[in-house]
Formats: C-alpha cells, structure tokens, sequence
C-alpha cells in the first residue's frame, strides 16, 4: 500500500487530504486512486518525451524498437530504455541512479529516468498506463502487478525470467505471475513492517520490549508518564493507518482470516472485525495525538528527537533516521502477540520491483533493465545508496548488509506467513475510495464501530460485486 517518498518504495509515500478526501498515493505503498478506471483530464504523469505539460524530469526521444528477443543479464546490449519512476524522495531516488549507472558499465544500456513525486505515480498510474508509458515502470508484486495485468496494460516478460528464474524463490516467482501464469514483475528487494526505535533512547530510560499486548500498553503508559509520546503516528497521507489495522487484524484473528477479508470473501461485520477495531481503539490514546495531519516523515522524526517512543512501519523509515541507521541505534521488534492461539508469526513484508509497459519504444534495452534489475548485482548496487531494504535476489551477498537490514532479513525468513499490505491485498479501488477515508473515519472518532463496519461492508458487497 511505504517502496519511497514519498511505499510505495520509494521513497516515499505521498499526502492525502486531512480532511478525509483521500488521495491514493503513497509511496511502498500506495493505493490507486482510478485503478477501477477513472479518467483524468490533465494528465501530470507522462512518459519521457512526451508532450504532456508532466512532471518529467528528463526528455529525450527514444530509438525505434528493437527486437523483442529475450535479453541476459550480461553482454553489451545499448540502446536507450525510458524508467518512469515514483522513487522522488532523495535516497531511492540515487539508489536508483547507481543501479542504471552500473547497469550501463554491464550492458551498455542507457536510462531516461521520469521521476514524479509519489502521489501523483500513485494517483495517475491507469490512465499513465492507456497513454504513453515510459519503457518500464516502478509498481509493486502480487494483486496490484496483477490487476495491470489481467486489463493488458503491461508486457509478458516471462522471456525475462527465463534468464532470471534461478534468482528467485517460488514465493518472489509468485508474486510476480499474473493470473494466466506468464510473468510481469521483477522484484528488487522487499522489508518488513515493525515497531522501530532508538536502541540508546530505551537504554536511558530502561525501557524493554513488549512481548504481548499488555505488555505493550504498560510501556506505552510508562512513555507516557515521562512525557514522550508512546507511539509515534502520521497518516496524512492516508495509507499508513491501514498498516496498523493489517498486524491488528493477523495478531487478532489470523494471516488466513485476514487475506480472505481483503478479498472479500469475509463480512466486515463480523465481531472478528470489530474486535480489531476495538482492540485499536484501547491502544489509540498511546498513539501521538494530532495524526490526521502528519506526514510519515513527521513521525519518523519526532521518534529521532526522541520525542515519541516507537513507530510501527516499514523499514524505509530509516530513511528519516539515517544517522541512528549508521550509529546502529536504530532497531525494531516484530508487534506483540494478542492471542497466544494465534501467535505473532505474520506480518507485512511488501515487494516492490519493475513492470515493462505493453509496447515499449525500445523492448530490447527495456528487457535487458529488466533482466539487470533481477541479479543481485544489480539488486546489490541499489541497497549500496538504500539501505533500507533486503535484495530480493536469493543469491545477494549478505555481507555488506548493515545491522538493520540483517536482522530484516532474518525476521522476514522466520515468519510463517507473509502479507504485502492492504492497499496490495484487496482491491485497488476499494483500498483507496472505502478504507482510506473508512478508517480516518474511525480514528476521528472510534466509538461508532458498528456503524463503521456496516458502512464497510455495504461498500465492499457494492465494488466486489462489479
């Protein structure tokens, strides 16, 4: 739903409206504003060399197509390839750049990057998508790669992976097959969400971390009696609440309970449901008050000015907390268990990677991005600038992985079941035009939550019957 700034990988996430009009766009995570097909009149997002008065970062005009054979990831290919990117936050942006500048010096590919800050990627991808589309394109694995695909909006490269297969688990192959099983997604790295913190902070103030929800509540009570905000929250932007209300929902009821809500098949008026909620509303005072109208940034820095104790997120918020991430202060634990019969062995752990557009001005060059962009190697010289995230690439070199994302990767590997986040698991139009302003709703006021779950649940009936 994080990606990076501005999930989805980005670099972020992008903003929404706090008055409840939400704006899908945020970056390792975004929901699609219009991905049930809204038109939109003056479309921002366009493609490198396009007339369009967008957002572009570059121009160029891009060579004729070449063949659409198959590349490998080694071997001096050329040609120009255009990369229309959401990355418009400064560290994914660069660790973008050190892999097309790796990849060149490999394959004598050249890049045209069009970056457009996270929110409008997010807002404007459908009708990017039916227009002129860069070559390839920043997006993210599972229901959101496969709704593109499933509407022929996006190239097959299973030729792709027919060089990179061996690269990948089964579970990352997966992730990236559309419900016809051709392949139409690469992945380059992916990372979990948890409750991070500053491990010197804690220290000073001898707190410890929460195993279960009592726990957790007891801490939060502590944090609050010495004056710092026990939870650090933002969710202007609209999609970080719903990573919240996803570990709620697999400590409280389970991983399968949760991936049959956001497909529909369960009732949001289920009293499952509603102990979500109202487990959530015993926790909301712990949460930093005013969240409505902060950013995600914000939050990552009140807990850098140790101001807030704590904050459950992706581990792209390190990208706000880069001195602690290279003091090795910054450190997280998976949130606690509820239910001792459900335990706390899932959580979100979104993949983000590359699509090629259905018909590329140059397949040859994009292909060979692609094919570059599925090796460690490249994967590799990505994480060099972002050290965020964990390669996705089974045979990455560990090695050079800093504390942070050592442990990430650890904590990944050890769970039973992995979710991608909200805004990934169900429905791109029913994340952003129900959940995003159904849980505002909520946190604006927590007491009414049968009438919310009911005006959820006629909603969904209403956008999964279409």
């Amino acid at each position: 739903m994080s990606n990076q700034s501005n999930e989805l990988s980005d670099g972020t996430r992008g903003t929404t409206s706090s008055g409840g009009s939400p704006i899908a766009g945020v970056s390792r995570r975004t929901v699609v504003k219009g991905a049930a097909g809204l038109a939109f009149a003056v479309p921002v997002l366009a493609a490198c060399g396009s007339s369009s008065s967008g957002k572009s970062t570059t121009s160029n005009s891009a060579p004729p197509a070449a063949s659409s054979a198959p590349a490998s990831a080694g071997g001096m290919v050329g040609g120009t390839a255009t990369f229309g990117s959401n990355a418009s936050d400064p560290v994914p942006k660069a660790a973008y750049q050190a892999m097309f500048d790796a990849m060149k010096v490999k394959n004598g590919v050249e890049v045209k990057v069009n970056t457009v800050d996270h929110n409008t990627f997010q807002e404007q991808i459908n009708s990017y998508l039916q227009g002129k589309p860069d070559d390839v394109f920043t997006w993210f694995a599972g229901f959101r790669m496969r709704f593109f695909a499933s509407k022929g909006l996006v190239g097959d490269i299973s030729d792709v992976w027919e060089t990179i297969g061996a690269n990948y688990s089964d579970a990352f192959k997966k992730a990236s097959t559309g419900d016809d099983g051709k392949q139409y997604f690469v992945p380059i790295y992916n990372y979990p969400w948890a409750v991070f913190y500053l491990k010197s902070f804690w220290k000073e103030k001898g707190y410890e971390v929460p195993k279960t929800l009592d726990e957790l509540k007891t801490l939060g009570a502590k944090m609050k009696k010495d004056g710092i905000a026990p939870i650090a929250f933002g969710d202007k932007d609209g999609w970080p609440a719903m990573g919240t209300f996803d570990i709620l929902n697999m400590r409280v009821n389970g991983y399968d309970f949760h991936m049959s809500l956001m497909a529909g098949k369960e009732s949001w008026q289920d009293p499952k449901v509603k102990k979500v909620f109202s487990t959530w509303a015993e926790l909301l005072p712990l949460h930093q008050p005013g969240y409505l109208g902060r950013t995600w940034q914000e939050a990552a820095q009140s807990v850098g000015a140790k101001k807030s104790g704590m904050y459950l997120l992706g581990s792209f918020v390190g990208q706000q907390l880069e001195a602690a991430v290279k003091a090795d202060d910054l450190d997280f634990f998976t949130f606690p268990e509820i239910d001792s019969n459900v335990g706390a062995d899932a959580l979100d752990a979104p993949i983000d990677g590359l699509m090629m557009s259905k018909n590329p001005k140059d397949e040859k060059a994009a292909k060979a991005l692609l094919a570059y962009a599925g090796t460690a190697e490249g994967q590799l010289a990505y994480l060099k600038t972002d050290a965020n995230d964990v390669a996705a690439a089974k045979d990455a070199d560990t090695a050079g992985y800093n504390t942070l994302q050592k442990k990430a990767a650890e904590l990944i590997g050890a769970q039973k079941s992995i979710a991608q986040f909200m805004d990934r698991d169900t429905r791109p139009d029913f994340a952003s035009t129900v959940m995003i302003p159904s849980i505002q709703s909520f946190l604006k006021n927590p007491k009414d939550i049968d009438g919310l779950t009911k005006s959820i649940e006629a909603q969904k009936k209403s956008i999964f019957a279409s």
